[in-house]
């Protein structure tokens, strides 16, 4: 393995501080830095821009934004035990590395960032998908952050890029395709990993879009959305019963079938249906 930097392996790092992956975390390190700076790279240029990183872990990817040129990196990290090992990281490039020992779901880090900013995380597992939703609902849209580039299981991130019809459509697929260009760049095998994971893990960019690919109120999407894939099953007339008292008149009004299923209905059809109930509302 070919170093980025003057610091040592990480598998030294995690020997020299016993950073063993806790589960209970989400944690699965990569160890190779060759294909940390890979990752970082799929983000784009980083010269100008600040980083978010949650879950550094031991700092593979964080050692990979810094040497890719980030301006500023901004880890946040829930364990302690890794803070020593990323505090060597922040000596090593001074003035560009900031670690926060906080939970990410409790944190504001744009108190912390300056614009433009980009997200780049090997995501922990147990969060990842709540925090790519909030990600994805902010106060006020377009959001800080320019582009998302995430690691998930792989069945996760082919929920993010799922097509009307497939299995793996649901709700993830519409709020990110609704807001962002998402696709997946990087495929992983679970050896590239210590503790390797029973599942495959995939790399997925989403870049913001200026406005929503269709017009629609976002709490009313989100709403309909939640509404009609918890009861994927059931006809959408059913599902979406305690959306708008005339759901059926609000369906077939968007020109959408009453006896339709959440996972038959395209993005376009959601947006359409949003904004009918809407309409009705004023």
């Amino acid at each position: 393995m070919t170093a980025i930097d003057g610091l040592p392996p990480l598998r030294r790092v995690i020997a020299e501080h016993g950073l063993s992956a806790r589960k209970s975390l989400g944690q699965n390190f990569l160890l190779d830095l060759n294909l940390t700076a890979k990752i970082a790279r799929q983000a784009g240029d980083l010269t100008g821009a600040d980083v978010l990183e949650v879950g550094p872990g031991p700092g593979g990817l964080t050692r990979g934004l810094l040497a890719e040129g980030a301006r500023h990196v901004l880890a946040v990290e829930k364990d302690a035990r890794c803070l020593p090992a990323l505090q060597d990281i922040a000596a090593a490039y001074p003035g560009r590395l900031r670690i926060l020992n906080a939970d990410a779901l409790k944190l504001d880090p744009l108190d912390h960032l300056t614009p433009p900013i980009r997200i780049v995380a090997n995501l922990p597992y147990n969060v990842g998908t709540e925090l790519l939703t909030r990600w994805l609902d902010p106060p006020a849209w377009p959001p800080a952050w320019q582009s998302l580039t995430l690691m998930f299981q792989k069945e996760v991130a082919q929920r993010i890029v799922a097509t009307p019809g497939s299995k793996a459509y649901g709700r993830l697929s519409l709020l990110c395709q609704w807001r962002t260009d998402a696709r997946i760049v990087m495929d992983l095998p679970p050896e590239a990993f210590t503790p390797p994971p029973k599942v495959r893990s995939s790399v997925v960019h989403l870049t913001v879009r200026s406005e929503p690919l269709f017009p629609a109120r976002a709490a009313t999407l989100f709403g309909l959305t939640a509404a009609a894939f918890n009861q994927r099953r059931k006809m959408l007339r059913a599902a979406l019963r305690g959306q708008a008292p005339d759901i059926v008149a609000r369906l077939e009004a968007a020109g959408i079938a009453p006896t339709r299923r959440a996972e038959e209905l395209s993005l376009t059809e959601f947006c359409a249906l949003a904004r009918e109930i809407d309409r009705q509302r004023t």
